[in-house]
């Protein structure tokens, strides 16, 4: 089985999350999907290992707040590879909350939606939570980032935790340069494409970064990354 067929199905990125009691957390995922529209229900999957996979669980309340191509690496790695549990990844960050008291992002988001759960499916490693859209709106007039941008543009690279997780995920390119990954996150930073978001131009190569640099995606030190 080739699993780069898998990844020509279409995904977007989004911040998933959830609250219960005073515990509100976020995670960035890219399943989720329209089930119905009357009523209009959407549907997400979430692995079991994630916090916010026990808020929503318990809350049985999640919101998904739509990221445009215009979001920056360092918010996606604030809600991709930090722990809710270890740290607060709403704080200073614009939010939210909304109607089911799950909060949502203002800032880098096209349109946000909130729903109850009416229905789990377990699905070995993550559960499909399907909800109830009860409230949503448009913010911004901003394209939504798709996933193959998230990876091709912006160099991005799937968590573990993600259903859509390949093991070679950070190999999968064929650029002719040389070629860095970071060693805590799969990021890998290309010389042809550089790091615009954090004021490093295109072409520039990695010994010529400055060492103050980090990781846009898990904030990991230049001294992390390997040759690819």
């Amino acid at each position: 089985m080739n699993g780069k067929a898998l990844q020509k199905i279409g995904y977007g990125v989004y911040v998933i999350s959830s609250k219960l009691g005073d515990k509100i957390n976020g995670q960035i995922a890219n399943t989720a999907f329209q089930v119905t529209s009357d009523p209009e229900t959407i549907a997400i999957s979430i692995n079991k290992q994630n916090f916010t996979h026990e808020l929503i669980q318990g809350s049985k309340v999640f919101s998904v707040s739509v990221l445009g191509k215009t979001a920056p690496m360092t918010l996606i790695g604030r809600f991709g590879f930090k722990s809710g549990r270890a740290e607060d990844k709403f704080s200073g960050v614009q939010f939210n909350i909304g109607t089911t008291g799950a909060p949502y992002l203002l800032e880098e988001t096209v349109s946000y939606f909130e729903a109850r759960v009416i229905k789990e499916m377990d699905c070995g490693t993550h559960t499909i939570f399907l909800g109830e859209v009860v409230d949503g709106d448009v913010l911004s007039n901003g394209e939504p980032m798709t996933y193959a941008y998230y990876h091709e543009i912006k160099g991005g690279k799937s968590p573990a935790t993600a259903p859509t997780y390949q093991k070679d995920d950070a190999a999968s390119s064929s650029h002719q340069s040389v070629r860095y990954t970071c060693s805590v996150c799969g990021y890998v930073y290309d010389p042809q494409k550089g790091d615009p978001d954090n004021g490093v131009a295109a072409g520039t190569d990695f010994a010529n970064i400055s060492a103050s640099w980090l990781c846009p995606i898990c904030q990991a030190h230049k001294e992390k990354f390997a040759i690819l």
